[in-house]
């Protein structure tokens, strides 16, 4: 899309750094909040991304940047789809519209983009103990840099998280942590953490008690050293007494809040009272995903993110697509899962977080009792499922590929060396597009097929998928992973009825004449385009889909060598480890084997684009395959 211009306003214009934004007065800071977030609204209406998260911490943001010495103070941002405001006030502003566009800004923060992202992140949970070991480093070199992390959007219900702030608080060190609670990540929050912290901000006795020793007491920095303490003892018998900050206090933090995290002169003034408090503190702010922005604060989910222009008034698409699309694989899964747990009722669903992106909703909306939404809490996901299993329900774990390797543990431990049939959906699999390289999933192929007990496949199609998922369910030996992608189907017309699928068996797609390409997964799609394109050439390709990585059809790889001069392997992974080199391992034990050549993601970072965009830097598309062909076939001519 080209860039359409979006003039800031008046007080954002002048805003350049974080040192532009402390030029202002307090009073100002509410007219730069509201500019900030029609920025963001004007933005992402016209060129997508992220929306609802950044929306909600306009105010935090502001205040953070006002109050702290960034970059020399540390700020950091869980989950990094928050970010979008801080990376506008921090010399950002000018660039934001090739946000998630190839080539162009990272959708989260990036420390080789900008000295104020002071840490990575595209997965949740990882702030507090980022910002441990900074604060840490800091007391090492006896600095006074402060270090602040914002926790948000779901993510203080991860292990992760939890596992930080009780070592924060065994060491003691000075750190500041945000939870923005906003009752969301993706979809609702779940799980006892979330109604404990309900429980807070809705508690009118602890409100009214905590404001009004507040207010007699004074702010923290006008208070005499004597009157401090007394506050702190006090605040600290009030917590313990009612509840409310009980369970943060006794991870060894000081709990301040909840507080309006929309109110900017609130937020500052806290930050500016807790900036001289030493020690572990936790602020809770109470925020909703999408102020500002009436139809995302009603539909949080639905608008976490935009990929098309939208009218900013009244959220409703601009120029929309009628033209009839093929499903999307996750929404090929979520049926199937459903028409399987209708004729079994041992059938059971299981998602970190994730009931939308991975479309467990059919299954929850007609089954409630059998579909479990565990929050994001990846390696308790995979546990729980084994549990399951153990017990004798076939557990369906739906689960993006990158988040599956925050659990890689849980699959050897408690599903492979058990032989449990636990059966992972594996959403997002190969390079995803603007997410970027925290979100490409593209190592699942190696991780996997090393480990015992566990089958690998991947589908060319819409029916393979559903087919395998029906195999899967009449499979009780062990695991069995199902890996597809991103995006939509071929939109092919499969069969209503579901057919077993013999395990570790390929088939034939296109006899030829000198060398054969071995596709394992979708990407057998695009062989099928370059194929066609060679054909007319004159050049013949053989084209196997192989349909498992683990177990190998090595009675077809056989047949191949017998038959071809030379094999190519594709896949939507990584080269190194995955499908080729599964096929690679196996002809070096024969006697007598023919040239391979792996086609694969390079052993590098892939940035992020669109999915087309990508395929094409890695050489992967049609056109890759086309340009690999030839390039073997000229090497055989020059061998021969």
């Amino acid at each position: 899309m080209e860039f359409e211009e979006i003039t800031p306003g008046p007080l954002l214009a002048d805003i350049h750094s974080p040192d532009d934004l402390k030029k202002l007065d307090e009073e100002q800071l509410v007219e730069v909040s509201d500019e900030l977030r029609d920025y963001i609204i004007d933005m992402v209406s016209i060129h997508g991304g992220h929306f609802g998260a950044s929306l909600g911490v306009v105010e935090m943001t502001v205040a953070l940047h006002y109050v702290y010495d960034t970059p020399e103070d540390l700020l950091l941002w869980d989950v990094g789809h928050q970010a979008y405001g801080h990376k506008i006030l921090t010399g950002r502003r000018e660039q934001f519209h090739t946000n998630r566009e190839y080539g162009g800004l990272s959708g989260f923060p990036k420390r080789s983009e900008s000295k104020y992202d002071t840490f990575g992140v595209g997965h949740s949970s990882t702030s507090i103990s980022a910002g441990l070991g900074m604060a840490v480093a800091r007391d090492l070199d006896e600095s006074d840099k402060k270090v602040v992390t914002v926790t948000g959007d779901g993510a203080m219900t991860a292990g992760l998280a939890f596992e930080g702030l009780n070592n924060a608080g065994f060491l003691d060190s000075d750190i500041l942590v945000i939870l923005n609670d906003n009752n969301m990540s993706i979809d609702p929050n779940v799980g006892a953490l979330n109604e404990y912290l309900v429980d807070i901000t809705t508690s009118k006795t602890y409100n009214k008690l905590r404001d009004e020793i507040y207010d007699m007491l004074g702010h923290f920095k006008s208070a005499g050293k004597k009157m401090r303490k007394v506050a702190s003892r006090l605040e600290k018998a009030v917590t313990t007494a009612i509840t409310p900050g009980g369970l943060f206090q006794a991870l060894g933090f000081k709990y301040y809040g909840p507080v309006d995290g929309h109110n900017v002169d609130t937020m500052r003034r806290h930050l500016e009272d807790l900036k001289d408090i030493p020690g572990p503190k936790l602020l809770h702010a109470v925020t909703v995903k999408g102020k500002g922005f009436a139809p995302a604060e009603r539909e949080q989910t639905k608008w976490h993110a935009q990929s098309s222009p939208f009218d900013k008034i009244t959220g409703k698409q601009l120029d929309p697509d009628t033209e009839p699309k093929p499903p999307k694989y996750q929404h090929v899964f979520g049926e199937a899962v459903v028409e399987l747990a209708d004729e079994n009722e041992d059938i059971v669903g299981i998602t970190p977080a994730m009931p939308s992106g991975s479309s467990l909703w059919p299954l929850m909306n007609k089954y409630p009792d059998r579909a479990f939404d565990v929050g994001i809490a990846e390696q308790h996901s995979i546990t729980f499922a084994a549990g399951l299993a153990a017990e004798g329900k076939k557990a369906f774990a739906a689960i993006y590929s990158t988040f599956l390797q925050r659990a890689y543990d849980q699959v050897i431990h408690d599903v492979a060396i058990q032989k449990l049939p636990v059966v992972f959906c594996i959403d997002r699999a190969g390079l995803v597009g603007a997410d970027g390289p925290t979100h490409h999933g593209i190592y699942d192929i190696s991780y996997l097929r090393n480990v015992p007990n566990m089958i690998v496949s991947s589908p060319l199609n819409e029916e393979e998928l559903r087919n395998m998922m029906f195999t899967a369910s009449n499979f009780d030996d062990y695991a069995w992973a199902i890996r597809y992608p991103r995006g939509r189907a071929t939109g092919m017309d499969y069969p209503e009825e579901f057919s077993s699928m013999e395990i570790g068996k390929g088939q034939r797609l296109r006899e030829g004449d000198d060398i054969a390409i071995l596709s394992f997964g979708p990407f057998g799609n695009y062989v099928m385009d370059a194929a066609d394109d060679l054909s007319e050439e004159g050049i013949k390709v053989g084209h196997f889909d192989m349909r498992f990585a683990k177990p190998l059809d090595t009675d077809l790889i056989d047949e191949v060598c017998h038959t071809y001069e030379h094999i190519i392997t594709i896949e939507d992974g990584t080269k190194l480890g995955g499908f080729g080199s599964a096929v690679t391992e196996y002809l070096a034990d024969k006697p007598h084997h023919i040239p391979t050549t792996i086609m694969g993601v390079p052993d590098r970072i892939v940035e992020h684009g669109t999915q087309e965009e990508l395929h094409d830097e890695v050489g992967l598309d049609p056109k890759g395959i086309k340009e690999k062909v030839k390039e073997v076939m000229q090497a055989q001519s020059l061998n021969a």
